[in-house]
């Protein structure tokens, strides 16, 4: 035995380990793809800081080929990684925003949220909200980035997010109704995959004892509650959880993979929000055969390039 190998204090397999020196080793999600111009799908992104006293920042999408009086809808979008890994210059997600903007004719702000466990929640959902907030510094000329003024249309804005964004996505517009952000018009929330939880299994994660004790073990890693996974953030339907009544939008479309261990959180969650006294719309879409954040690890895939094309119709009707 390598007695200089320093020990391990905690392990969230297959995704990082935390070692009793306090080093962090993530072993998923790691690449880096810099914001370029994209020639396969003519979409251009670049970085910019948001905060920079905590050095949240942010990677800006637009197609190249819009003209310079076209404003197009906006999109704030939170990547997935169960709050622990993976961010806005990892591969995967760098091409499929690509190709979703290109599809979706969108303007696109992919945010970097701090992570845990080196910032705990709620941490990401303070940075994302700042995010949001300095996306509407724009609508007054407030702000200073050169993508957004003038080239946005603030009255079609969306919050979106994968997994983990998904779960970021609705506690922003949760947020929003009680802390509305001046000027713009919150048209809806994307919600992919959502990584929504619950103490109690409920439909197939029963039947799955090892991929749901994975699932129990993600969040008490990033959130120390004594509600464990029937905390509201990660239970948006358990007793205490603020009502989806009170999301500040009129159109929510939920988007599951029949593979999915998380699946029928999503679908409750439809189900929930149907049920309420939400006045809005809500739209379901099941793609069969398919696991978690598919749409990721293959964008070009025909399911894949199906379900751009509903987020597509989604975000541009009228």
């Amino acid at each position: 035995m390598d007695s200089s190998r320093p020990e391990v204090s905690h392990e969230v397999p297959p995704y990082l380990r935390v070692y009793k020196d306090g080093t962090i080793e993530r072993l998923f999600g790691n690449e880096v793809a810099p914001a370029s111009f994209d020639h396969q799908t003519g979409v251009e992104s670049k970085d910019t800081v948001i905060t920079p006293e905590t050095g949240v920042s942010a990677r800006l999408y637009r197609p190249s080929n819009t003209p310079n009086s076209q404003k197009l809808p906006l999109v704030v979008y939170f990547h997935g990684g169960a709050f622990f890994i993976s961010s806005i210059s990892d591969p995967k997600y760098h091409h499929f925003l690509n190709v979703l903007v290109a599809k979706a004719k969108i303007i696109l702000i992919s945010v970097d949220y701090r992570r845990a466990p080196e910032h705990p929640l709620p941490a990401a959902y303070e940075d994302s909200w700042a995010a949001f907030q300095w996306a509407a510094s724009h609508v007054s000329d407030g702000g200073a980035e050169s993508w957004l003024l003038g080239k946005v249309d603030l009255s079609k804005v969306f919050l979106a997010g994968d997994s983990a964004g998904a779960n970021i996505a609705h506690h922003l517009a949760i947020r929003a109704r009680s802390n509305p952000v001046g000027g713009m018009k919150l048209r809806g929330i994307i919600m992919i995959q959502p990584y929504f939880w619950g103490e109690i299994p409920i439909g197939s994660e029963s039947q799955d004892p090892v991929r749901k004790a994975m699932v129990d073990g993600w969040w008490r890693f990033v959130c120390l509650s004594d509600r464990g996974n029937d905390d509201p953030l990660i239970n948006p339907v358990a007793d205490g959880a603020p009502s989806l009544s009170g999301l500040a939008c009129d159109r929510v479309i939920v988007c599951v993979a029949g593979k999915d261990i998380l699946r029928d959180r999503g679908r409750l969650y439809y189900e929930s929000l149907v049920k309420s006294e939400w006045l809005g719309k809500a739209e379901i879409v099941e793609i069969e055969g398919e696991d978690h954040v598919f749409h990721i690890m293959d964008p070009n895939c025909e399911k894949a390039l199906y379900m751009m094309e509903c987020l597509a119709s989604f975000i541009n009707q009228e």
